[in-house]
């Protein structure tokens, strides 16, 4: 599957900006470039040392297209493991497309998505969990989600999964090597050492995959579906949170007549808001869709917030907690965390009643922004991030959890036979298994088609 030929693309973002760069991987790549780079210096670009930068211009026949800088990488030491040529030009649209295609026209081809990452793969720069960390990474938009593809681009995943691998092959080893001396009964494997073993490796796995739960939500973002009656301050919670007018805030009730959406971040873990529609009893048809949205958004979201309008409810807070427990019902679930708004409106008396009569609720003025710190601090200390703090390991990959599981599986039925002495041939039959779900992860074992989804959603240039 490896080409030798050599690619072209632009790695920077399409569009006009100050500068771009123009990146070309292969055998031929310096050789080519050197065809239209003229250095300032006079130096020949075939001549020059890896990891130089040189100053010039792009020249097609006597046509000047650009000055530029151009780097050169050669082989093996860099990022793809063949001759890379990175060229800074100026940003314009029309020297961007005017420099890839005079090198089209000359020995180089349009580099396919996430090309260069796979040939860095290929070549053995990087393994597949590394190379799918690429596109987290580019795609990270908070702290968090930064901190765990780095932290797996830098190979802390896989080196994991490969230690666990290359101890399990050594057995497997020993395994096998019993039976071919079937007949002498003898046992090269000590028993005591592979079910400590075993019991390492269940232990490392169940704690990988109890991680994907809170991966999955910092990589996606984490929606929490503000929820309560009507004109009890939803939207303005969202605004507060946001700091900014993102939604309409009115005194008529149903205002809000379809869910809004935004996302922040609140120490470096990604959340997206959404304000619902609000919960009540209508004949209107258009607010009665936002309604049923409401609890669409509700059984999606991983926490929600219930609002209620302090004093308004003062006088009936049976039903307010009426209402509080029809949640949970049908949530049993899902986090749920119950604030009282505007209670810059009550007063001591009143503040004690409303304490005493609902222990958990949270005290808030949306308008005024009292309480709105304690909510974000409540709000990530539901999500645990000890293991992110820690800087454990953390799976956000569902290809990853998926062969994870598989993994775990194959080593249980592998303890299973340990404890049950079961012959070893059975038994290797097993091991060989979670040592290919092992494989699937880190690339080791792999196949065209499953490189071709990976690396579809990579973006051209990278």
């Amino acid at each position: 599957m490896i080409n030798t030929d050599t690619i072209v693309a632009l790695a920077t973002p399409s569009g006009a900006g100050a500068i771009a760069v123009i990146r070309l991987s292969g055998e031929d790549a310096i050789h080519i470039a050197s065809k239209f780079f003229k250095s300032v210096s006079g130096k020949l670009l075939e001549k020059q040392k890896t990891h130089t930068v040189h100053l010039g211009h792009i020249v097609d026949d006597k046509r000047l297209i650009d000055e530029v800088l151009l780097s050169i990488f050669n082989n093996p030491n860099s990022y793809t493991g063949e001759h890379v040529v990175e060229i800074s030009c100026h940003g314009s649209l029309y020297i961007q497309q005017e420099i890839i295609q005079l090198f089209l026209r000359n020995g180089c081809r349009m580099a396919n998505a996430g090309e260069f990452t796979l040939r860095a793969f290929l070549n053995g720069k990087l393994d597949l969990s590394q190379a799918e960390a690429v596109a987290d990474l580019i795609s990270s938009d908070n702290e968090a989600s930064h901190q765990i593809a780095m932290q797996q681009m830098r190979g802390g995943f896989s080196s994991e999964i490969a230690k666990l691998r290359e101890e399990l092959l050594n057995f497997a080893s020993l395994i096998e090597l019993e039976l071919d001396f079937a007949e002498e009964d003898v046992e090269f494997a000590d028993r005591t050492q592979f079910k400590n073993l075993v019991e390492r490796i269940t232990f490392v796995l169940k704690r990988l995959i109890d991680s994907f739960a809170v991966g999955n939500v910092i990589k996606s973002g984490i929606p929490i579906a503000i929820v309560g009656e009507p004109n009890v301050g939803k939207s303005t919670l969202l605004n507060a949170l946001l700091n900014e007018d993102r939604a309409i805030v009115s005194e008529i009730a149903g205002t809000t007549r379809d869910t809004i959406e935004d996302e922040i971040s609140i120490g470096g873990i990604g959340f997206r808001f959404i304000d619902t529609a609000g919960i009540r009893d209508t004949k209107d048809v258009v607010e009665s869709i936002g309604i049923k949205k409401t609890f669409e958004k509700i059984e999606q979201s991983q926490v929600a917030i219930y609002l209620f309008d302090a004093l308004k409810s003062i006088e009936s807070l049976q039903q307010v907690k009426i209402e509080i427990e029809k949640i949970k019902n049908k949530y049993p679930q899902k986090p749920l965390l119950i604030i009282a708004n505007k209670i810059d409106k009550l007063n001591k008396t009143q503040l004690k009643i409303l304490r005493a009569e609902i222990s958990e609720v949270k005290l808030l003025s949306a308008k005024s922004g009292l309480g709105v710190e304690a909510l974000t601090d409540s709000l990530l200390n539901l999500i645990n991030t000890g293991a992110l703090r820690n800087n454990e390991t953390i799976v956000t990959n569902s290809r990853h959890y998926d062969a994870l599981l598989k993994a775990l599986e194959e080593i249980q039925k592998v303890k299973y036979g340990l404890d049950s002495g079961l012959s070893g041939d059975l038994m290797a039959i097993d091991i060989r298994q979670a040592l290919y779900h092992f494989g699937e992860i880190t690339g080791e074992i792999t196949n065209d088609d499953l490189l071709g989804n990976i690396f579809a959603n990579f973006c051209i240039g990278k």
